[in-house]
């Protein structure tokens, strides 16, 4: 059910109550014309303030002189008891109701609808002149008042409900964006400095070694081939990574550029999530220490612990700054806090570059 068609349910089913409490006023009222009069005027006066503080609260808000709408509907309720024949207050009092609980916190809504009953029955009881003809009046006033103030939260609450929908599927597009947009960098990244040193490399070797400038190139092509396959992956939502084959991938790249590079993996095998989220890891590093620094050796090493596999890949780069990028380190942070993990990236001790990642195993 949508939020409209809940309050137009809603907006009928009141109109319905306040048509029926009219009807009846009508009915008890049709004898004599100065009470006929003065009972009409009253309901009129009784149906036009019923009617707009209903409105406003299925709109979600109040009246604009409230309390002063709230505090006229109390009198125009209960002053008649004084001035007609056996009183009005038994056809007005349930819908009374219904804006009290509507409008007030149910701590001050519920004592007050429970003396309006009391008062109700204590009339009849005492058989006062403005006795109510039966307890039926007295236990309408609880009853209808929390029908109304049920229909009315009913009809808000598929409001928030749609609202609410309407803000996850705009979380959900933004955090397919931030997907996207956080593959493309971690994975373009890697391919197009790949493409951008084999380049280089092919250009300086194509005048005095043609055969190894022609090997070079062709390289080029795959991994361009490759990053054109990663675009259509990442568009389709499906990516998948092992630590295996982005390491031995990332030893060739760095090999490949002259930075020495060594790889001692254990043998454990992570859960997919975690594998992946290595693989990644060790993406980022290969291209940060490719990109940022002047490292010329490497090492990708993994060792379990009480349940948690840690990947350390540290270079003996020092730069001025800090090697990984903070929109690289922050896509890994968000990468291993999806498995349970943690990343840190800093100088290690010896003086190089240390990226770590702690994963379940």
């Amino acid at each position: 059910m949508t939020s409209t068609s809940a309050r137009r349910m809603a907006s009928g089913l009141l109109t319905g109550v306040a048509v029926a409490y009219t009807l009846l006023g009508l009915l008890y009222y049709q004898f004599g014309m100065l009470p006929g009069l003065m009972a009409t005027a009253v309901m009129l006066a009784v149906v036009a303030l019923h009617h707009l503080h209903i409105r406003a609260g299925l709109g979600g808000r109040r009246p604009a002189v409230f309390p002063l709408t709230l505090v006229l509907q109390a009198l125009v309720t209960y002053v008649p008891d004084f001035l007609l024949p056996s009183g009005y207050s038994a056809v007005a009092a349930p819908m009374l109701a219904g804006s009290v609980l509507v409008f007030l916190p149910l701590r001050w809504g519920v004592p007050l609808v429970a003396v309006m009953t009391l008062y109700g029955a204590t009339a009849l009881w005492f058989g006062l002149p403005f006795a109510i003809v039966s307890f039926f009046f007295a236990l309408a006033v609880p009853i209808t008042g929390a029908m109304i103030y049920t229909l009315v939260r009913l009809a808000r609450l598929a409001v928030e409900l749609e609202e609410v929908r309407a803000e996850l599927a705009e979380a959900a597009v933004l955090k397919e964006r931030l997907r996207i947009s956080r593959d493309l960098h971690d994975g373009l990244g890697s391919s197009l400095t790949a493409i951008a040193l084999k380049g280089d490399l092919a250009g300086r070797l194509l005048d005095r070694d043609p055969e190894s400038a022609r090997s070079e190139v062709t390289e080029l092509v795959q991994v361009a081939r490759e990053a054109a396959q990663d675009v259509r992956q990442v568009a389709r939502g499906y990516r998948e990574l092992t630590l295996a084959d982005e390491t031995r991938r990332a030893v060739a790249l760095l090999e490949t550029s002259g930075v020495r590079c060594q790889a001692h993996l254990t043998d454990v095998t992570p859960p997919k999530r975690s594998d992946e989220a290595l693989a990644w890891a060790v993406r980022e590093a290969a291209t940060n220490v490719l990109r940022h620094s002047h490292a010329t050796t490497c090492t990708i090493t993994t060792s379990a612990h009480a349940g948690k596999l840690r990947l350390e890949v540290a270079n003996d780069g020092v730069p001025d700054g800090p090697v990984v990028h903070r929109g690289g380190l922050t896509g890994l942070a968000e990468r291993a806090a999806q498995t349970g993990g943690a990343v840190t990236a800093g100088r290690a001790e010896s003086g190089g570059f240390l990226l770590t990642m702690e994963v379940p195993a």
